[in-house]
């Protein structure tokens, strides 16, 4: 046949089947007519034509599809039918639909997150060659370096092509409205040539323009060119002032270009260090890129020897300490990843289980399309033609329930993203622009091709070995199919529920562990603002303190403050600065001992109700002409003055420093992450030591977050220069903190899909039980016809429930506390066998499944016996 026939055909089925139809009864007669010829009767000769030619109908639908063209006519005609199935059962389809539709979503929806963060290549050329650098010392693996030291790894390491410091900052930028903070970085002269990357508009920092004598230029990032200069191509060679100091635009950077360890920085200057600075002050990190070749392992040795050797050349500032190398990704990837894959086995499991009920679904409903099936299989259809139709069925309604899926995939999407504060976002830059990339598309087309597979293959189960038709009694082969894959799914549905449920209560109690740990402090009625001192004043000791304490007082005289404490830092956060120091009096340890330090004022202790142990507070006096003196902490104590009275001992940064008297011990504060041990501290005065940037603490009567308007009107009456930034409450810094916000998200999320999970299995089980009843009618009535109680018929169907209940929950027993180790690392307070969890899960688990089994047990035992002996 010609292709311009094929064609034509497509346009004329109504024709074609004519002409088929008449060919076909035209080879008919004649066969009839040769028999009648070859002796039989009329009778004889018509049964034996019928016979060689078969069924009319199958043979015309054969004959057609030999036209590969019309091949899909046939389809289109597969798809009708199939649409006119989903109709006729609108409860089937509708549930169906939404099931499937809720497993992707879900799926998709944390898989673009986990797509953005683990899969998503780094805007840079070649990310997995670099890697991040710091200093170890004794309080952990990831503190910054010294300039100095930097220099010299940079110069004595063999392992990276090119190596350059970067620092986050906050610059002072002058504007025509005033000053204002604008978030920064300083780095090295290479440090965009290391990454990869270069400006879409101008040029690169060049080679030197780092050094201290260098000019001051600046490249701006997209953000702040679209933002600050409307995108105009003539910002090049524009000045900008920032920290007092005029610097040139030479650049703009890519608008996806981003480096989450200095967040959302607007200016990138360059370093203007001076190598006469002290080694022991460390103020920046480092990134760089390994030779070809070089394992991440390779250059960690390599960079650690390094640091040995200046540990003994410079062991006052650099003993003790070592070299740390990770890769970038996970640097900036961060905490986030073990709460991802969580989420996303969350997910995948809430998925599993809406294809096994989607699954169970199609099971009932081919047993209730026996004699359809039959009766198109007496009537010619083929085992291939029927499981034809049961494809076109499947792939209709995966389709349907992923189109939907990727609907509520990409709301779902929208509303996660809303959830995550703006400045955790600023630290998160990948997650900008979450969508449905093409990654995610595929992935989706995955599940969907998956769904399409599984529920053709299903209803295939229920075709007869000769491709007949199905059984019309549905006792033999086909109760028995039911009743394994019907049970064996139900079990798989509870294992997976349970694991869902466990690891939601292990999360939701290491969340409120994580909420009620030991602050060292009352958290109510606590209200903070951050203040950044002009250039002019900050560069000037002398200045600071009296601001400070104008500041404090101003603020305390307002209406419903009960007290105001100054700090350099805030507790429930990341932790603050650390130093190197010795106990005086005590031998030189062979490692320095290095500890967290704080600098607070007379009343920050008191503001925070921070339990004084021994000795006294500061006092308003002790400043820089009265002899230094600190606080320590309970720990702090712990660990240095374990058997002896810490008061009155002195401790000094080194030999050539002055020495501190210990005047006081103070009850552990929370100034590190919640969900980390509290380290030992070192508190001094605020006034011996004054910082440029501090935070004020008001503790007030009135609500918190009212007080903040009044103090920032304070703050500007006495002196509009000052600069007022992240104002907030103490109860929102802990609920807002990076660990509760993982952990809440966490338990929210997981706590979501153990619900729907618990609800989907408990209608699948439902399902089950219901149908064994519904197909054990005639049985039931036999037993009550002879005498059968109804408590014994309630025995029988709370039985099988039973067993596939206690089979369930025994399997999701242990693959509950298989998964809960796997997430240990985001259990806080709470171990991954915890007995209570595990038994209370159980408990709702097992209940629910048997009050679902109760509603069918309860129409079995209202059966009548005639009604039910009659209908069989």
């Amino acid at each position: 046949m010609s292709i311009l026939r094929r064609i034509a055909n497509l346009f004329s089925r109504d024709q074609l089947q004519h002409e088929i139809d008449s060919e076909l009864r035209s080879h008919i007669e004649m066969r009839i007519e040769d028999n009648l010829a070859a002796g039989m009767s009329q009778r004889e000769a018509r049964r034996d034509a019928f016979l060689r030619f078969g069924n009319r109908s199958a043979t015309q639908e054969r004959t057609a599809e030999a036209d590969a063209a019309l091949y899909f006519t046939g389809f289109w005609a597969d798809l009708r039918y199939a649409c006119r199935q989903l109709r006729k059962n609108p409860g089937f389809t509708a549930t169906a639909i939404f099931v499937l539709a809720l497993g992707i979503a879900a799926s998709v929806a944390i898989f673009a997150f986990v797509d953005a963060a683990l899969i998503k290549p780094l805007p840079y050329r070649d990310p997995s060659r670099l890697v991040a650098l710091f200093e170890s010392n004794p309080l952990g693996p990831r503190f910054h370096l010294s300039y100095l030291d930097y220099l010299d790894w940079k110069k004595l390491n063999s392992v990276f092509s090119s190596m350059d410091a970067y620092d986050n900052m906050l610059f002072e930028l002058k504007t025509a409205a005033g000053v204002e903070q604008a978030q920064g970085a300083s780095v090295g002269d290479g440090f965009f040539r290391t990454l990869g990357v270069a400006p879409i508009l101008g040029r690169d920092f060049r080679v030197g323009e780092d050094l201290l004598s260098a000019p001051r230029t600046v490249l701006l990032s997209y953000a702040a060119w679209q933002k600050r200069y409307g995108g105009r191509a003539d910002v090049l060679g524009q000045t900008v002032t920032l920290e007092g100091f005029p610097n040139t635009i030479i650049g703009v950077l890519p608008q996806g270009f981003h480096f989450a360890p200095v967040e959302a920085a607007e200016f990138w200057t360059t370093l203007h260090h001076s190598t006469k600075e002290d080694r022991g002050e460390h103020g920046i990190l480092a990134v760089a890129r390994l030779k070809n070749g070089v394992s991440l392992q390779a250059a960690s040795a390599n960079l650690q020897s390094i640091a040995e050797t200046l540990a003994k050349q410079y062991p006052d500032s650099d003993g003790g300490r070592g070299a740390t190398a990770v890769e970038l990704p996970e640097l900036i990837v961060g905490r986030s990843r073990p709460i991802l894959l969580v989420l996303l086995s969350g997910a995948a499991l809430l998925l599993l289980i809406a294809y096994v009920n989607v699954a169970s679904l199609l099971l009932v409903r081919s047993e209730n399309r026996k004699l359809e099936i039959a009766m198109r299989g007496a009537l010619g259809a083929s085992r291939a033609r029927l499981a034809r139709q049961f494809v076109t069925e499947g792939v209709l309604l995966a389709s349907l329930g992923s189109g939907l899926g990727l609907a509520g995939a990409s709301l779902a999407m929208q509303l996660l993203g809303k959830l995550i504060p703006a400045d955790m976002m600023s630290s998160m830059p990948y997650l900008q622009g979450l969508g449905l990339n093409g990654r995610v598309m595929l992935f989706a087309c995955v599940l969907s091709l998956g769904a399409a597979v599984l529920f053709s293959i299903v209803p295939m189960l229920r075709l007869g070995r000769n491709g007949a038709g199905l059984s019309v009694s549905g006792r033999g082969f086909a109760g028995t199919l039911w009743r394994r894959m019907g049970s064996n799914l139900v079990v798989i549905e509870l294992a997976t529920a349970m694991v869902l449920l466990v690891a939601a209560g292990l999360l939701g109690k290491s969340f409120y562990r994580l909420l009620h740990t030991e602050l060292g402090m009352e958290p109510d009625h606590l209200a903070m603002l951050r203040i950044v001192t002009p250039q002019a004043i900050a560069t000037k000791d002398e200045l600071v303190v009296p601001l400070a304490k104008t500041v404090v007082d101003r603020i305390g005289s307002l209406p419903g403050v009960q007290s105001v404490g100054l700090s350099q830092g805030l507790p429930v956060g990341e932790s603050g600065n650390s130093s190197t120091f010795e106990v005086v009096g005590r031998p030189t340890p062979a490692s320095p001992n290095e500890e967290m330090v704080r600098y607070v004022d007379p009343g920050y202790f008191t503001t925070l109700r921070t339990r004084l142990l021994r000795g006294r507070y500061f006092q308003a006096n002790e400043d820089a002409t009265r002899p230094p003196v600190v606080i320590l902490n309970q720990a702090m104590v712990k660990r240095y003055f374990p058997t002896e009275d810490p008061l009155g001992r002195r401790i000094a940064w080194d030999a050539s420093s002055p020495q501190m008297e210990v005047v006081g011990v103070v009850d552990d504060i929370k100034e590190g992450p919640l969900d980390k041990a509290t380290s030992p501290s070192i508190y001094l005065p605020f006034a011996q030591n004054p910082h440029r940037s501090f935070h004020v603490l008001v503790r007030t009567t009135a609500e918190e977050r009212s007080l903040l308007p009044e103090m920032i009107a304070a703050i500007h009456e006495i002196n509009p220069g000052l600069i007022t930034l992240d104002g907030d409450t103490m109860a929102d810094r802990i609920n807002s903190s990076p660990a509760a916000y993982l952990h809440r998200c966490s338990a929210l999320l997981v706590g979501a899909f153990a619900g729907l999970a618990l609800v989907l299995a408990v209608v699948g089980l439902y399902g089950v039980i219901a149908y064994s009843v519904s197909r054990r009618t005639r049985e039931i009535g036999v037993r009550m016809a002879l005498g059968a109680h109804r408590g014994t018929v309630y025995a029988m169907v709370l039985k099988e429930a039973g067993w596939l209940v206690t089979v369930g929950l025994a399997v999701g027993l242990f693959t509950s506390v298989a998964a809960a180790t796997l997430m240990r690392s985001l259990l806080f307070g709470t171990q991954a066998w915890d007995a209570t969890t595990l038994i209370a899960v159980a408990a709702v688990l097992g209940l629910a499944a048997l009050l679902a089994s109760y509603i069918p047990a309860r129409r079995a035992a209202s059966v009548n016996p005639v009604e039910a002996l009659r209908a069989e």
